[in-house]
């Protein structure tokens, strides 16, 4: 009999809030949490719109040592990690004494190889640079870091899908339990904010140029959009075996019960409905629900034009005429990039728990594509039972996860 896997954890650092509760209320009120970063204009860009995301102080509860290989990124997960094990009732005891692993969805560190770079161009002398780079800088650093830091002994490895890694992150942790490897798992996703590492995006012109109504900006499946908003901070959740949780007492969230996953196949940076729909059917397949029985979908519509026309399209393909809401939290968040895939499965999970589905804000105009979905464009109030959360990502990466109240028979 295949396991079920459930979430016994949560912790969230982002634009909308550094806990649970900062965030759930910012979800009810439709609160943006973006604003504006001066120096990006200074810097060279072409927008100054990010996620306003506060930095942790974490002097006085990390050792110094712990500190030093920590990039941006990693003091996010720490500090989201941190929150997830409480709600789990697992402490440094219980991590001593069992077996845990960790999968991260990040971006490899931009701020670390830049302030070496230039130390080296100024110094050139290797010997300047200290320890903490190397560890702040590998694509690895999130993971290796919690695994240190936790003492966690299970799975360790980092998952780099462009903006499906957190939701990838999900996917394979569930797998691993489903399948009897591991009986729990801290997954999640994580991205640094600094303008440091969103030059080339904005190279590509991908991002809005709405300055002067920064709350307003990122605009998901409006006609009006203009480009998305760079946004991060990190996102953990605790998966577990069910039977395993249930006999620690530990606190059961929500059950993953599916997993769906797809490539394009086509150019690096051209989304694909057909694409999106194969990881949304594998994931509901998976899960043994059918499109009737979805009651929301957290879809990844960034705000950009191409991105948000082709998963419209797929949405309607599989959800015209069906009850479930659908709304993108990036119209609040910004596009939280590699941690998405993973914030917006505990958003999801914070609208399930208090009966609601967060609006899509700053929809004002349909287009073609969006004029036939079932937007939630205001805070409505639903008995959330099974939702499905997309995620996509450059080079043709799709994810897809399904995530229910728990029932305590199939």
């Amino acid at each position: 009999m295949e396991r079920r896997v459930v979430i016994t954890g949560m912790g969230i650092w982002s634009c909308l809030g550094t806990d649970k509760e900062a965030v759930t209320e910012s979800l009810r009120m439709g609160k943006s949490g973006i604003g504006i970063e001066k120096e990006r204009i200074a810097y060279g860009y072409q927008s100054a719109l990010t996620g306003i995301v506060k930095r942790p102080v974490l002097k006085g509860i990390l050792s110094r040592r712990e500190r030093m290989g920590m990039a941006e990124e990693g003091e996010y997960a720490y500090m989201a990690s941190a929150e997830a094990f409480r709600q789990a009732g697992i402490d440094d005891e219980f991590l001593q004494q069992n077996e845990v692993g960790v999968i991260f969805g990040n971006d490899s560190s931009a701020r670390p190889v830049i302030e070496a770079a230039n130390i080296m161009a100024t110094e050139h002398d290797t010997q300047m640079l200290g320890s903490g780079y190397i560890f702040q800088s590998m694509n690895s650093t999130v993971n290796m870091n919690l695994s240190a830091i936790f003492h966690l002994r299970g799975v360790n490895f980092s998952v780099s899908s462009a903006c499906a890694s957190g939701s990838h992150s999900i996917g394979l942790g569930y797998l691993l339990i489903k399948q009897g490897l591991q009986n729990r798992v801290l997954c999640g996703g994580a991205q640094e904010v600094n303008y440091y590492s969103m030059a080339t995006f904005d190279a590509l012109g991908a991002f809005s140029m709405r300055m002067d109504e920064p709350e307003k900006a990122s605009r998901p499946f409006d006609r009006d959009r203009d480009g998305l908003i760079p946004s991060g901070g990190a996102a953990a959740l605790m998966l577990e075996e069910y039977e395993s949780a249930v006999k620690r007492g530990a606190p059961i969230l929500a059950e993953v019960c599916g997993y769906g996953f797809s490539s394009n196949g086509g150019g690096i940076s051209q989304p694909s409905d057909d694409g999106s729909v194969v990881a949304m059917t594998r994931a509901m397949e998976m899960a043994g629900v059918a499109a009737d029985d979805v009651d929301y979908v957290n879809a990844h519509a960034t705000s950009t034009q191409q991105g948000d026309m082709f998963e419209a399209i797929a949405l309607d393909r599989l959800f015209r005429g069906r009850h479930a809401l659908i709304s993108s939290t990036k119209s609040m968040t910004g596009h939280e990039c590699w941690m998405a895939g993973a914030s917006e499965v505990v958003y999801s999970v914070l609208m399930m728990q208090n009966n609601f589905v967060a609006p899509n804000i700053n929809f004002c105009n349909p287009d073609e594509y969006s004029e036939h979905l079932n937007l939630a464009t205001r805070t409505t109030p639903c008995d959330l039972r099974t939702v499905l959360s997309n995620s996509f990502g450059f080079g043709g990466t799709n994810s897809a996860l399904v995530v229910r109240k728990v029932q305590q028979n199939f």
